[in-house]
């Protein structure tokens, strides 16, 4: 597979940008090699800058459930582009988007829209220290919830496949608001609250981690959190940008049947574009301004390309709620074979093949894996047109575009990996 033209684009881009790349797992540090550059994309399948084309098990990282340039998305950018990009005043696309949005998430009583989820759980944690009064924040090891400085302790995701110290670069001071418990420690959350319970503003939480691998809730982890959340006064923030309309309509919390106070979205209600939202109680939104005295504010946020794009997608969804149990349905099939020393964590369409024989329930598991067996297996893939996430520390995702054959296509190869 000829890469000529990727690896002079790389080298290019690290004259400029730091270690070539926009954000860092796309470096392909984490399993060796150039990174393929991409030149377009459609339905299942993307092709790099070479021609090389690929079935895609990223979807741009989870966004892109109906796949590459769904014809909704495509029609809807045609038509915004007619009336204009940016405005920085309120337009009417904004207040419909909300609407869907809280009509799918029925905790989501208002709601906020800005750029990223970054943003939208930095703005999160704000609003819960400035409607609670305290300063605490628990949170999970390998729950990664964007770059925010107080949430880079003990993060996962690019943070862990780099090795990267967690809290490098951010002051002990913001650390120490931090209290990082292991993932489904039930235990490790009482402990937590007895001994501060009155100083905690929020829980927040992946509720399906995505960024160690896709790693599910154990039985009553998130019944107690709520429990503990309410009793002590504390908010329950879920961070659902990967989970959100991914797992169901409703998303994580539909799924599992727990109504947190505040959640953050992203991902898919962009439809591929740059957007994300956090919302909630209406009495704790009300805290945000100009309503309330925490301030929040952003030139692009609600932009009407990435509000068109998101209203498209999640129009679709609403429609043809079907295509949850069939993405579900391709993406057991893809997984229901468990090769030799792998342990397979799938929750709908989201999973991840861990190299290691034992239960991935945690950071401290999913830290045991065999990342240089890992690495093997993503090039091996990758040099037969399967795209895999390049880390064993990031979930993969399945897309409605994805055919029984592809299914097929990518389940014989994984077959012909071990054999090999």
């Amino acid at each position: 597979m000829p890469t000529t033209r990727s690896e002079q684009l790389f080298a290019h881009a690290q004259r400029f940008i730091p270690g070539g790349v926009n954000s860092p797992v796309r470096a392909f540090r984490g399993v060796g090699g150039t990174p393929r550059f991409m030149a377009r994309g459609e339905g299942s399948r993307m092709w790099d800058a070479d021609g090389n084309g690929y079935l895609d098990y990223i979807g741009s990282w989870g966004p892109l459930i109906l796949g590459h340039k769904p014809a909704c998305v495509v029609d809807a950018l045609r038509e915004v582009l007619e009336t204009g990009t940016s405005f920085g005043a309120p337009t009417e696309r904004e207040g419909v988007l909300a609407e869907l949005i809280s009509q799918a998430v029925p905790s989501v009583e208002k709601l906020r829209l800005v750029n990223s989820g970054t943003e939208a759980t930095m703005s999160a944690l704000r609003l819960a220290r400035g409607f609670t009064g305290r300063d605490l924040i628990v949170k999970f090891e390998g729950c990664y919830h964007g770059h925010v400085d107080s949430l880079l302790v003990k993060a996962g995701s690019g943070v862990a496949t780099l090795g990267i110290a967690g809290t490098k670069g951010v002051p002990e001071s913001f650390a120490r608001t931090t209290i990082a418990l292991p993932f489904n420690s039930v235990s490790g959350l009482e402990e937590a609250f007895a001994r501060r319970g009155e100083q905690i503003a929020a829980v927040i939480v992946e509720p399906v981690v995505g960024n160690m691998g896709c790693v599910p809730p154990a039985a009553g982890f998130l019944e107690t959190m709520r429990s503990l959340c309410t009793r002590h006064g504390a908010l329950l923030i879920f961070d659902e940008v990967m989970t959100g309309f991914r797992l169901a309509l409703g998303g994580a919390q539909e799924l599992y049947g727990i109504r947190p106070d505040l959640t953050t979205m992203g991902k898919i209600i962009g439809g591929g574009l740059p957007l994300a939202a956090y919302g909630g109680r209406a009495e704790v939104m009300d805290h945000v301004a100009p309503a309330g005295p925490v301030y929040q504010a952003g030139t692009l946020s609600g932009n009407p390309m990435a509000v068109a794009a998101g209203t498209a997608v999640l129009r679709h969804l609403i429609s043809r709620p079907e295509v949850y149990a069939q993405i579900e349905a391709r993406a057991a099939r893809l997984t229901e074979w468990l090769p030799p020393g792998v342990t397979i964590n799938r929750v709908g369409s989201m999973f991840t093949w861990f190299f290691t024989e034992d239960a991935v329930i945690d950071w401290e598991s999913a830290a045991r894996c065999d990342t240089g067996r890992f690495a093997k297996f993503f090039h091996f893939l990758l040099d037969r047109g399967v795209y895999l996430p390049p880390s064993q520390f990031e979930a993969a995702f399945l897309s409605a575009a994805h055919s029984d054959e592809d299914i097929a296509t990518t389940a014989g190869l994984i077959r012909e990996f071990f054999a090999s």
